[in-house]
């Protein structure tokens, strides 16, 4: 539909954006903190770009001080991070790492006296090894007793100052690349392990939620989804077809359960079919359908477009591009299910990754009618090469990303939609986990190469100023 006029962004908005423990902080190994699977995993030779860690990452543990003044500069008014479990309980539970818990004690105090909301996110991907080693983490039921118990602490330590709450951040994105692809821990492709594993993820989802709820801790928790809207490619049935199976594996499979606490039907009925339905017992279901979140956190960088993929000549998992040589990746799917395929209609980065801000309304639209929950963006941004000239960076391109986005929520609310926030990733510079430091994603530059070389010193980007006045306007003059 096309509006008159476009609603105004509520007063309390929140206007973010976000990072990741392990992507940012750095110091791995100082303070008591524990080795996580992926200070294990980059060093697994080719498992990452040019081999990067984050070792150092761009040292937002020692400079978190800096980072929340260039945010307070800019007048943010909320900063989602992750915190990173093994600062807390360096071998997954037991003794209390109280210099690595004092860490995170700063970062809220020095936030909240700056007016920035913070939003903390309990799982971003850095398991501890330690559970790792000792049941498989995330394969084993365990885990869900040893996460419940991680958050319980965060929850009762800090009730009094975070008001907002992500469960886990990407469950869709961990598990598939975990067990599937083989590019994030544990590196596995077992396909039935992989649905063992996410329902394990969404039972621990399910506890966690619960627990906030039964202690009353003041404020919203829920998970954050990574949802790309897909799209038939023309209006054969059989493509059509494909997007609705794809919607169904890649969007209801998760969604459904976060906000029905059910499985859909025709993922069910294929798993069977297949041989791939994992374990679930009755109490499994009675905790899934118990939990109720607060809200949705969605991660929206792209949609994808989809065919017909039959059995006869179908095409499987193909290469990503992790590289930055626009058109290097490779089309994928699952025989008789689906196949992603080029949309002529939308741009794309060099990563190719498809830019289409009409397709983030289509996502807010589809959530809005299906589950009747609230949204908070938890992640939207442009990775791109950003050179530094003459002391600045010219990110036009990113800010007719962001713009364009943020004029689609816009539109998306005035279709009804209810949105708290808004947060752009990432706040700084930071490791992509696949793409190393060439990729960037921050309104703040920082000096440090793809070989993991450089000052660190923080520039602010054309971006930053453009934010600072989307802020200021609240999003009035984009």
């Amino acid at each position: 539909m096309e509006h008159k006029k476009l609603k105004s962004f509520p007063e309390n908005f929140l206007w973010g954006s976000a990072s990741a423990a392990y992507q940012v902080e750095g110091a791995y190994d100082v303070d008591g903190k524990g080795q996580s699977v992926w200070d294990k995993f980059v060093r697994i030779p080719g498992k990452t770009f040019k081999e990067t860690t984050g070792d150092v990452a761009v040292d937002h543990y020692h400079r978190y001080k800096e980072d929340v003044a260039l945010m307070t500069k800019q007048g943010l008014k909320s900063y989602r991070f992750s915190i990173a479990w093994t600062r807390i309980f360096p071998q997954g539970r037991g003794q209390v790492n109280e210099e690595g818990l004092q860490f995170y004690r700063n970062l809220v105090d020095e936030l909240l006296a700056h007016h920035i909301e913070p939003v903390v996110t309990l799982y971003h991907w850095d398991l501890p090894q330690a559970l790792e080693d000792e049941y498989r983490g995330w394969e084993s039921r365990r885990i869900i007793e040893d996460f419940v118990n991680y958050s319980t602490f965060l929850f009762e330590t800090f009730k009094d100052k975070v008001k907002y709450w992500i469960s886990l951040n990407e469950q869709n994105i961990f598990t598939q690349h975990g067990w599937i692809l083989a590019t994030h821990p544990p590196g596995k492709t077992d396909m039935k392990l992989f649905y063992q594993v996410n329902h394990h993820a969404n039972l621990a989802n399910a506890a966690v939620i619960n627990k906030f709820h039964e202690l009353k801790i003041p404020g919203q928790i829920g998970p954050s989804f990574a949802y790309g809207p897909n799209y038939s490619i023309d209006s054969d049935p059989m493509n059509v077809l494909a997007a609705e199976n794809a919607e169904e594996f890649f969007a209801h499979l998760w969604m459904d359960v976060y906000c029905y606490g059910e499985y859909p039907i025709v993922v069910v009925n294929y798993l069977k079919e297949n041989g791939l339905m994992f374990e679930m017992t009755d109490d499994d279901k009675k905790l899934l359908k118990s939990a109720q979140p607060d809200f949705l956190g969605i991660n929206y960088y792209q949609t994808s477009t989809d065919a017909w993929n039959s059995f006869d000549d179908g095409i499987t998992i193909g290469k990503m591009n992790t590289t930055g040589v626009k058109g290097s990746g490779q089309e994928q799917g699952i025989p008789g299910l689906y196949k992603n395929v080029s949309n002529p209609h939308v741009q794309r980065t060099n990563w190719d990754w498809e830019i289409d801000p009409t397709g983030l309304r289509i996502g807010l639209r589809r959530i809005a009618s299906r589950y009747r929950i609230p949204v908070m963006i938890t992640e939207n941004g442009l990775g791109e090469y950003d050179k530094l000239e003459n002391g600045r960076i010219h990110d036009v391109y990113r800010i007719q990303y962001l713009e364009s986005h943020i004029k689609a929520i816009k539109e998306a609310m005035t279709d009804g939609v209810e949105v708290l926030g808004y947060h752009t990733w990432s706040y700084t510079d930071l490791l992509s986990w696949l793409n190393g430091y060439q990729k960037r994603y921050g309104f703040v530059y920082v000096d440090q190469d793809e070989t993991m070389n450089g000052t660190l010193e923080r520039i602010p980007k054309d971006s930053y100023y453009w934010y600072q006045m989307v802020i200021e306007t609240n999003g009035e003059n984009l």
